[in-house]
């Protein structure tokens, strides 16, 4: 029956889309991961509570005029993962959780709109804020029944022969490194420049570009680019990743310009959803719509012949605005200077500059200049005791991390933000996915076709369909 449903929607959505006058030539596909409806609006109240506004201050891509739901639930359980919603937003087709770019026999490779974009002659980009062989891009170049096999998904990314990769770095397997990565992605033609001055250097003769961060940020940060809360001069950016990308896939005229495809994944959001981390979470809302902007800069200089759709594979994290009181205190998020995760590498300087101890003085003091407590924000005498007892769990005897889906952190760290979130009013129903509907903005040619609720495997193919090549199966 669910089957039915779905291709009774599909029809429709064809029967709909065969109107369209305007054949989108270039195509934006923006995928906030993680990002549900709540962390749209937690970034807007907060840009309100800033500007002193009792309402909110939108962002760019939310005043756009289509705005919409999806469903996503994938092959196996209302409760997607990034693999399954991430096959469906590049395929089209729903599929198994952990699955990429796979059908639920495990054993069908599904093709991707990449692909598909591609054959039509245009040229392709695929660029993220976490390691370009992670769950969300690898869906659009890779096949394989197990996520986590990220070793064998760089491998693959080359073989797809798309024009523009960029990202942190490529993930790693536990069991293997990427030692032989890069190597045969030179072997496929593609030039590896890391940082912006490299990707400027290569771009003008290179055929295929992998696009990276520089080597010394991915040995600090990780898979990640730098987060937004967290971010140093120099640091490479998704907005500089989203203008370096359509530099190299509109390069070379009009002449024989067929347009070009362009996903880009927000993927920090999920990152800090997964630890409630809602002052990182605001940052990097800001920061996606930041490079958003960027491609509705190239929209306006070509509003005819280009489409910009903005969505997300899931929510996560289960956000709430308001834990009990009919207030908000978002401002309060204001004096959280980093990440939980920066602040415990400011707990791991301290310790190296101390010969290894830490005294509650100290930490109290790292607290009050990164948190502003004590300071900007007063705690009550149970929140001050919370804090006492992680640190005595941080940094006592028996030190514990706390882990979330992708970090582990001090569990002072781990307080500190749980304290400033109780001050701000705002709360988490859990540190993982939620079956929460996922927002769907667009503007330009074809974007009429999402106004309407709809389905996260209905996306991409509304998307071909306003390029002029559909997806047929």
């Amino acid at each position: 029956m669910k089957t039915k449903r779905i291709g009774l929607s599909l029809a429709a959505a064809a029967i709909a889309l065969a109107s369209s006058a305007q054949e989108a030539k270039y195509i934006f596909y923006f995928i906030g991961d993680g990002m549900g409806p709540n962390h749209i609006a937690l970034t807007e109240y907060y840009r309100g509570e800033m500007a002193d506004s009792l309402g909110l201050s939108p962002l760019g891509f939310t005043q756009w005029p289509v705005a919409s739901l999806a469903s996503n639930y994938s092959a196996s359980t209302r409760v997607t993962d990034s693999a399954a919603s991430g096959t469906a937003l590049a395929t089209g087709h729903k599929t198994t959780n952990g699955f990429i770019g796979m059908a639920p026999d495990a054993s069908t490779p599904l093709k991707s709109i990449a692909y598909r974009a591609k054959e039509a002659g245009k040229r392709v980009g695929i660029a993220s804020s976490v390691g370009i062989n992670h769950a969300t891009p690898a869906s659009f170049f890779g096949h394989n029944a197990k996520r986590s096999s990220y070793h064998d998904l760089a491998l693959e990314l080359p073989e797809s022969g798309f024009d523009f990769f960029a990202g942190p770095d490529f993930c790693c397997d536990k069991e293997r490194d990427t030692v032989g990565v890069y190597d045969n992605a030179r072997a496929h033609g593609y030039a590896i420049a890391r940082g912006i001055d490299e990707f400027r250097s290569q771009a003008p003769s290179a055929s295929g570009i992998i696009f990276l961060q520089p080597s010394e940020a991915t040995a600090t940060v990780g898979s990640t680019l730098p987060y937004a809360i967290d971010r140093k001069d120099g640091d490479l950016t998704l907005r500089q990743i989203t203008e370096s990308g359509i530099d190299f896939l509109t390069r070379g005229g009009a002449a024989d310009d067929n347009g070009f495809f362009f996903m880009i994944e927000g993927g920090n959001i999920d990152w800090h959803a997964h630890g409630n981390d809602a002052a990182a979470v605001v940052h990097e809302v800001a920061d996606f719509d930041d490079a958003i902007a960027a491609a509705y800069n190239f929209y306006l200089a070509h509003p005819d012949e280009t489409l910009i759709v903005v969505t997300a594979d899931h929510e996560t994290g289960s956000l709430n605005l308001g834990t009990g009181k009919y207030a908000l205190n978002l401002k309060a998020l204001s004096n959280q200077k980093v990440s939980q995760d920066e602040m415990s590498r400011i707990f791991n300087t301290i310790r190296r500059n101390n010969n290894g101890e830490i005294s509650w003085e100290m930490a109290r003091q790292a607290l009050a200049d990164n948190f502003g407590f004590w300071t900007a924000l007063e705690l009550t005498e149970k929140q001050e005791n919370r804090l006492k007892e992680a640190y005595e769990k941080s940094f006592g005897a028996e030190s514990n991390m706390v882990k979330s889906e992708y970090k582990s952190n001090y569990p002072l760290s781990d307080a500190a933000k749980r304290v400033i979130n109780e001050i701000a009013m705002v709360g988490w129903g859990s540190g993982a996915h939620s079956a929460t509907f996922i927002p769907v903005f667009a503007v330009g040619a074809g974007a009429e076709s999402f106004s309407s609720r709809s389905d996260n495997a209905l996306i991409p193919r509304k998307i071909a369909a306003a390029g002029g090549f559909p997806i047929n199966d």
